[in-house]
This record gives structure tokens, sequence and C-alpha cells, in this order.
């Protein structure tokens, strides 16, 4: 009986994991919307606007966001410094013309990260594969990459 019921509990857990499991991306949502509401946000809290390009079907897209959001001080500087947005990418027309305002990222594949400012100028798109370390990402690439792009970073005053 105990078996029985261990069994039972360990395969409720296990699909409730599954069904829980958060999808990332909104593939009804329309990017431009996402990032036009991003801007608002940006440019009220002086911050930049990270875009991550990808989809729920992308299991590195998962990594890159998971790898951040479990490394306090990653995510602490992506809080303080960044407004996240994540935009699906599914190659349907749909999502066209967000990536042609982004200056067509998806070049690079998918996760990628487009850094944009309060004013909507994109500043720069970043290929996570250069982010990668064997079968995750290197958190020192991470962590400069993070500190490269906040508004202090690029601010001209930041250098006088």
């Amino acid at each position: 009986m105990k078996k029985i019921f261990v069994t039972l509990l360990l395969s409720t857990l296990f699909i409730n994991a599954f069904a829980q499991k958060v999808n990332l991306y909104n593939a009804k949502s329309d990017g431009m919307k996402l990032l036009d509401s991003a801007l608002v946000i940006a440019k009220n809290t002086n911050k930049h606007v990270m875009v991550q390009i990808g989809g729920n079907w992308c299991s590195w897209c998962y990594l890159f966001d998971n790898f951040y959001k479990n490394d306090a001080e990653l995510d602490s500087i992506v809080k303080e410094n960044y407004v996240v947005i994540h935009v699906n990418f599914d190659g349907k027309k749909a999502s066209f013309p967000i990536l042609e305002r982004l200056e067509y990222p998806h070049r690079f594949g998918v996760p990628v990260i487009v850094i944009v400012n309060a004013e909507g100028r994109r500043l720069h798109t970043q290929n996570s594969e250069f982010l990668e370390s064997g079968n995750s990402y290197n958190r020192k690439k991470m962590l400069s990459f993070f500190k490269s792009w906040t508004v202090m970073s690029v601010s001209p005053e930041t250098y006088k």
C-alpha cells in the first residue's frame, strides 16, 4: 500500500511540475506593443529595455533566462538596469514588424538579446552564442554583457 501511495504522490508531483511550466513567450502577444509599453516604463525609471527574442520551443532561451535569474548578482543588475520583455519568434509574418524595427536580430538565431534605449533606439544586438560556455552560459561573459549596456555605461557623462 505504501508503494502505491508513494508512486501516486510522485506521479502527481511530476505531472504538476510539467503542467505548471511557465511559458516565457506569449505567441499571441504583439511584439511592437510589448516594446512600446516597455519603453514607457524604461523612460520613467531611467532604464534600457532588454528584449529577449526566442520561443517556448527553445531550450537555450529558457537556459538563458534561468541562468541570470538564478544568480543573485546577475539578476540584481538586470532588475536595476533593464525592463525585460520576451518577444516570441515563430517565423510567421506576425513577428516581422518587431524584427524589422530591431534591425533583424533573428539572423543570429535564438535566443538573441537586443538592448534598446528609452527613446526606442537599438543600442546593441547580442548573439547569445558568445555568452555560452559548454552546455550552459558563462557567468563572467554574462556579467560583462549586462554591465556594458546599462544607461550609465553608455552615457557620455560617465566618461567626462
